[in-house]
């Protein structure tokens, strides 16, 4: 029997499971859907209990396909959306549904906080307060939904509460943590800045587990689930980590200064810096398990989620499912950069720095087809990326020389890939395994089981580096009128968000 490692990654679309031999390659993986609902535009959340269920049935047939090929697993580790909020009583029993990270729900409360405060929080923990961070959320609890707040024993993350249910204990990692704008760098301990912000007491620190590195074991796999998946009995679960640092480990990114592009559900365009402070001026700060380590980041829900609702919007009212992404991806190939003239600005599910930001083509006239509409789409995501890697490369942060990895959607698309180096004018890295964030998180197992804890490598082949093109220029002069129209279009939004939120 050979030893293999898994990985669970719980994503704002997808859940996976996955298992790697000792030298991180993939062996098998399974997906299905996370039972994530959009309530109305603002209020997205997960079924707690279904999520559960669905990691379990993943690794039971995780586990069937791995016996069958005479691998035992040494440990799991899982990885999840960051920020949120998971809130479970003292028998890690769910209290209300969860709060995913693309809900909007708390914006005003985040607006009522002075720049000053919210500067504090920056110096501290090198992240901006923003709507889905659980002290935000907590906050919400309190004045909307009082008997949550009370009943609320454990303020946990996606990934936590994932653990929870395998191990039957509340843990949490310092990646997670952190990027909630929770630790203070220096001290590497929780603060209660963030808690102040919002009104709420310093107390409410109870309500987060015990600070641990994301290899830390936390418990065993319990006899039940034990017997619901086929995995055996005590099987170590480490703490993981939050699906950005996961998936820029499994991606290869760890040496200071390497940029990992993941082109995901959310927006992740991090760098690795020293951790403490003074931090870079980014909006979200994660320390890695490396102590000395952190991940600098701008991100936003702009991302691929952006192609995933053209996808599903494609198909007759009512009906489940979608065009393929990659039959659209097709057709956009054939259509020349810049769509004809026709615009995206990639704010489906908004953006923390444009709370009332909404999905808008500019430009649509009678000759544009569905593949310009995805073209005007992956661009608009690209540049988008754009905007967010100029303000982490002006934040503080030193930026190394290396191409930039890019992960998920934008690489494996050999025209999207080729559309981020034109839009981003540097040689671009395409990362193609395909689940990084379980990758990454299983990675950590080896050295938490003190077993063979070589890093596992990446392919850094020459031929998956894509260069910018002759296209260059074309990209160049819309980056100047994506930024005009991005600049002018907030009012247009506030209208239309008022005028949304006025409707019965």
């Amino acid at each position: 029997m050979t030893t293999c490692y898994l990985g669970v990654d719980v994503g704002l679309t997808a859940t996976k499971a996955a298992a790697f031999d000792a030298d991180g390659r993939e062996l098998h993986i399974v997906t299905a859907r996370t039972p994530r609902t959009c309530v109305t535009a603002h209020r997205h959340e997960v079924d707690m209990a279904v999520l559960a269920d669905t990691v379990l049935t993943l690794l039971e047939e995780l586990a069937a396909k791995l016996a069958a090929d005479g691998y035992v697993p040494a440990g799991i580790g899982v990885a999840g959306h960051g920020n949120g909020l998971y809130p479970v009583d003292a028998e890690l029993r769910p209290v209300g549904a969860a709060i995913a990270s693309s809900d909007s729900r708390a914006q005003r409360i985040v607006e009522a906080i002075a720049p000053e405060a919210a500067a504090r929080l920056a110096a501290e923990t090198g992240s901006i307060p923003w709507a889905a961070q659980p002290s935000v959320l907590l906050r919400w609890l309190r004045d909307h939904e009082p008997e949550t707040y009370r009943a609320t024993r454990w303020a946990l993350s996606c990934k936590d509460w994932v653990t929870s249910q395998l191990t039957g204990v509340a843990s949490a990692d310092y990646s997670d943590a952190s990027a909630f704008g929770m630790v203070a760098l220096d001290t590497r301990r929780y603060t209660a800045t963030a808690l102040d912000l919002v009104g709420l007491p310093a107390d409410d620190l109870r309500r987060f587990p015990a600070l641990r590195s994301s290899g830390e074991v936390v418990a065993g796999l319990t006899a039940q689930v034990a017997a619901r998946t086929g995995l055996p009995e005590g099987l170590p679960v480490v703490a993981g980590a939050m699906d950005c640092v996961a998936a820029t480990l499994g991606a290869g990114g760890r040496e200071l200064g390497d940029v990992t592009v993941i082109v995901g559900t959310w927006a992740i365009n991090g760098v690795v810096v020293p951790a403490g402070t003074p931090a870079p001026r980014v909006t979200l700060s994660a320390l890695l398990p490396d102590p000395t380590r952190m991940l600098a980041m701008e991100v936003a829900p702009t991302s691929a989620a952006n192609l995933e609702w053209l996808a599903s919007a494609s198909v007759p009212h009512g009906r489940v499912g979608g065009v393929s992404p990659v039959e659209l991806l097709r057709e956009a190939a054939t259509v020349p950069p810049g769509a004809e003239g026709l615009l995206f600005l990639p704010f489906v599910n908004g953006a923390p720095e444009h709370p009332a930001a909404s999905g808008t083509f500019l430009g649509i006239s009678g000759l544009h087809r569905r593949g310009h509409l995805t073209r005007a789409v992956i661009e608009g995501v690209a540049q988008y990326h754009r905007v967010q890697l100029d303000r982490v490369v002006v934040s503080g942060a030193e930026v190394g020389d290396r191409p930039w990895r890019i992960a998920g959607g934008g690489a494996r698309s050999e025209v999207w890939a080729q559309i981020f180096a034109d839009v981003l004018g540097r040689p671009v890295r395409r990362q193609l395994t395909s689940e990084l964030g379980a990758r990454g998180v299983a990675s950590l197992l080896p050295a938490a089981l003190s077993q063979d804890a070589r890093p596992w490598s990446v392919d850094d082949a020459d031929d998956l580096c894509v260069r910018p093109g002759p296209d260059r220029a074309a990209y160049l002069r819309q980056a100047e009128v994506f930024d005009r129209c991005l600049a002018a279009v907030p009012a247009a939004w506030t209208e239309v968000e008022q005028y949304r939120t006025a409707m019965p």
